[in-house]
């Protein structure tokens, strides 16, 4: 590793119009040919740092030099033309394209006045033989497996001559296997001389792959580190201040009377597609019911369906006994059901709204909630600074608009009114996506209260860890079928998982049909 710095960022600080401060007085540097993590809690700044490197956004001081020389970016174009690239963890494809029109889109190889498709077609062929990301350049994004999309992504970055690669979340819906193959990429990228910002909340695997790490907290760095010379406890420790429980004592299974009940559960999407094939399964209260699966096998769908908003699904559906499948998303939430969406942006969140309206948007009909025809302030107010502190969410105040806090927090935010609602039944799909380690052990920790409580929870998740940790039970779905149940979560290995989320090994149809009647 070369001595003199790469990429190396100097007392950088970004304070917002608002005075929000994000970063201050940040130090950064990259050696050529490392992987480095950089780690914090939500609203650590770690983000903010990324945007200035990619020119998302412009610091309000410091300076930043790449290879000695000063450097300002004022677009991601910028940065690009720099070489760095940077891979987002919401991945940035046009799905309805091939492999090769997502990799070209913008720079174009013409012929005269025509793009030189077959030109493009060999780059693209090319590129992913160098680095061992074997794609099919003429294979429409749409049907390739969340992996290949992930392939595409870096080679796109490559394409484009960068030397420092920026992976934002990058093993977030990976499974172990495809998580393993990423891994071995990424090193060979490395030996290429390639540079790796690696942006995770895995622990695990900033420990496996990174050479270095940085750990930030608060907007600041809390220091640099050889990863080898860190344990996860240490990290942790570091990132939040305080120790983090990596594994729960769940106390004993007590399962009470079916909640939920899902018989023979159909959808076929307007492409004629069978999505959900004939899916069935029994949740109890005070049980936590787990659903792991590659993304794209039918985990949207399954979760539209039981939350009313997916017209055309078939079966059964019951809640508390009560038919709830093709009812209002009212209908639902009235009949005792709460749903944590995947995506807080756009399920989860009126972001323009204040902490306190997106924290009581489930309660403001009721006259409770109420003082005459005006909300009662002074009630939603109360409650809005107890839930604040509850789940720790970092806030200036209830009337901050949610749009202005970090991810993490702003999914604290949705975890608190969906949870403090009471329900007989809570869906919670990737309850800690994006989410530091801190506060993902907040969550954990709040949803075996529930279970305690008796509530019944499915759960959905990509992070094996969490589905293995939280679970008492678990179903692998797979091309829009259960695949795998297993009634002891604790019995299971996230390789077993693994092998069942890719289709490899399956189980017989006795043996998943339990899940109904166990």
């Amino acid at each position: 590793m070369e001595t003199s710095p790469l990429l190396e960022i100097t007392n950088i600080s970004k304070v917002y119009p608002n005075g929000v401060v994000a970063n201050a007085n940040v130090d950064f540097s990259l050696a050529k040919g490392e992987i480095h993590a950089i780690v914090g809690e939500n609203g650590a700044g770690k983000s903010t740092l990324m945007k200035m490197i990619f020119g998302m956004e412009e610091p309000s001081e410091g300076e930043m030099r790449l290879n000695g020389q000063k450097v300002k970016f004022r677009s991601p174009q910028d940065a690009i033309d720099s070489g760095i690239g940077m891979v987002h963890q919401h991945f940035m494809l046009v799905p309805s394209l091939t492999v090769v029109d997502n990799m070209i889109l913008g720079m174009e190889p013409t012929r005269g006045f025509n793009i030189h498709y077959k030109e493009a077609v060999r780059m693209t062929r090319e590129l992913s033989a160098r680095y061992n990301l074997a794609i099919d350049p003429l294979a429409r994004v749409e049907d390739l497996t969340v992996g290949m999309k992930q392939k595409v992504e870096i080679l796109k970055v490559l394409i484009r001559g960068a030397r420092i690669l920026i992976l934002d979340e990058p093993t977030a819906v990976l499974t172990p296997q495809e998580t393993e193959e990423l891994f071995k990429q990424l090193q060979a990228l490395k030996r290429e001389g390639h540079t790796i910002v690696f942006i995770s909340h895995k622990l695990k695997e900033v420990k496996a792959i990174c050479d270095r790490i940085t750990i930030m907290r608060a907007g600041k760095t809390e220091g640099v580190f050889e990863t080898s010379s860190v344990s996860e406890r240490e990290i942790s420790r570091l990132m939040v201040g305080r120790d983090v429980v990596l594994k729960y004592d769940k106390g004993d299974r007590k399962p009470g009377r079916p909640v939920l009940q899902a018989r023979n559960l159909i959808y076929v999407n307007a492409e004629a597609k069978r999505v959900l094939q004939d899916v069935g399964f029994t949740i109890r209260e005070g049980e936590i019911l787990g659903i792991a699966g590659v993304e794209g096998n039918g985990q949207s769908e399954l979760v539209r369906a039981l939350t009313g908003s997916l017209p055309g699904a078939e079966g059964s559906v019951t809640v508390g006994g009560e038919s709830i499948l093709g009812r209002s998303i009212k209908d639902i939430r009235d009949r005792g059901v709460s749903y944590i969406p995947e995506d807080r942006m756009r399920q989860g969140a009126a972001k323009d709204a204040s902490i306190a309206d997106n924290l009581i948007s489930m309660f403001y009909r009721l006259k409770a909630w109420n003082r005459g025809p005006l909300l009662n302030r002074k009630k939603i107010a109360a409650f809005s600074e107890a839930q604040i502190e509850r789940y720790k969410i970092r806030a200036k105040s209830p009337e901050q608009p949610i749009g202005m806090l970090s991810g993490g927090n702003m999914q604290k935010v949705v975890v608190a009114r969906e949870c403090e609602a009471a329900p007989k039944l809570l869906i919670a799909e990737q309850p800690t996506r994006g989410v530091d380690v801190g506060a993902a052990q907040l969550i954990h920790q709040r949803l075996l209260e529930m279970r305690a409580e008796g509530c019944a929870i499915l759960l959905l998740s990509a992070d094996l860890n969490e589905i293995l940790e939280v679970s008492d039970s678990l179903l692998v779905l797979y091309d829009g079928q259960f695949v795998a149940y297993y009634p002891d979560a604790s019995q299971v290995t996230e390789e077993t998982l693994g092998f069942a989320m890719l289709g490899v090994q399956r189980q017989s149809e006795a043996e998943v049909r339990r899940a109904i009647h166990d």
